[in-house]
């Protein structure tokens, strides 16, 4: 099996939470939620090391929350950039040479389950690039500027992205290396690798993996996390 490494940025401010602070630091059931998204990746025999990316201010943080919780496989922690997409390629640059497959997963998703982790992972091993996705639930209109419906795609072609990606190491690189270069911005890193040409493998999602953006999403996790453990 290759040597897998996960890239987790959570260098990101979340402005859109209106909590003062990273939401990263956010309590779920008692932990920050990034302790969650670490752990299910510390947790799984497919994973071999971990890149931490944070904010500068928020390293010797993030340095203690690993120790505490005993996250050995965390090999780097590094400062992130002013976009996602920088953080992702410092994170990537500080996994060890031998990592020839890389996850990326973004640290406000912190209700991964092992189960689908696994399945992903197993899923994806033949794969160049892959991600994580879920069907849309609702109808999807694309608008003009004036605000009048220009199209309506057929929602059965459509997918909502979520995170782990995985990607072949080398690849990824080159990516990212000629997004810089170009100073272009993709959407995720999985259109980084669309740009090179790669296929890129549309895997089963969770619905409850969702990502921390606004307040009321803390009270979804809060409730998901309760009925996980009232049925443990």
């Amino acid at each position: 099996m290759a040597r897998t490494g996960v890239v987790i940025p959570a260098a990101g401010t979340g402005k859109r939470m209106l909590a003062g602070m990273n939401k990263q630091w956010l309590e779920l059931a008692g932990q920050p939620i990034l302790a969650h998204s670490v752990r299910i990746f510390q947790q799984s025999a497919w994973i071999a090391e971990i890149a931490l990316v944070g904010a500068d201010r928020e390293l010797e943080r993030i340095q203690e929350l690993v120790r505490e919780q005993g996250f050995s496989k965390v090999k780097a922690i590094v400062s992130g950039g002013d976009e996602r997409q920088e953080s992702v390629y410092h994170g990537l640059s500080a996994l060890s040479d031998d990592i020839s497959r890389v996850v990326v997963h973004d640290g406000a998703r912190p209700l991964l389950t092992p189960e689908g982790l696994e399945s992903f992972l197993r899923a994806a091993e033949g794969c160049q690039a892959a991600f994580m996705a879920i069907p849309l639930k609702d109808t999807v209109k694309r608008i003009d500027a004036d605000g009048w419906v220009v199209e309506t795609p057929r929602r059965d072609q459509l997918r909502a992205v979520q995170t782990p990606q995985i990607f072949q190491r080398n690849l990824l690189e080159r990516a990212h290396a000629r997004a810089a270069e170009a100073g272009w911005i993709g959407t995720d890193d999985a259109e980084l690798l669309e740009s090179l040409g790669v296929p890129v493998k549309v895997l089963p999602g969770e619905m409850t993996n969702i990502k921390i953006t606004t307040p009321e999403d803390v009270f979804l996790m809060e409730y998901i996390l309760n009925q996980r453990y009232n049925k443990g």
